[in-house]
């Protein structure tokens, strides 16, 4: 028996590694989707303490919420989203809930009782970086926050 199997056993070996070599791969840390996450989370974090500005989307002219997240994504993943949260909260995505979020999703919320009307990028431990309103500047706030919390509506993962 272990005589017939010698000739074929090269054969099999060969077979298991083309196997293996095709089955699909996770992100590795130093993967474009890696490095892209994390140019998006340094820049967005760069950003905080800019000023708000309605229809902003320059750091020199100051962000709206989609202005800022639009500008980050742009600049650091090359990835071109729409200019509103509403019309971002649209992209074919799946929603994520809260406990499925990763740094670099996009966190969306209902903050005037009708459907998206807000946005901003999760960097991880339960935290955003959002441009939240007129007179403030781009900040890093906790989902947890009660105000947050309560509007949160969900997010989408739109790094691959």
């Amino acid at each position: 028996m272990q005589r017939r199997l010698r000739p074929i056993l090269p054969a099999l070996v060969l077979l298991l590694l083309t196997a293996c070599a095709s089955a699909p791969q996770r992100p590795q840390p130093g993967s474009t989707m890696a490095m892209a996450a994390n140019n998006v989370l340094f820049r967005a974090i760069s950003l905080v303490g800019t000023p708000y500005h309605w229809g902003g989307n320059t750091p020199a002219g100051g962000f709206d919420c989609s202005g800022l997240v639009d500008y980050v994504f742009r600049t650091e993943a090359r990835l071109d989203l729409p200019r509103t949260s509403r019309a971002m909260s649209r992209l074919p995505d799946p929603r994520l809930d809260r406990a499925q979020l990763a740094p670099g999703d996009l966190v969306f919320f209902q903050t005037d009782g009708n459907g998206v009307s807000h946005v901003g990028i999760y960097v991880g431990k339960d935290r955003f970086v959002h441009a939240p309103d007129t007179g403030g500047t781009v900040r890093l706030d906790a989902l947890d926050n009660p105000y947050w919390s309560r509007h949160f509506l969900y997010g989408k993962r739109v790094l691959r």
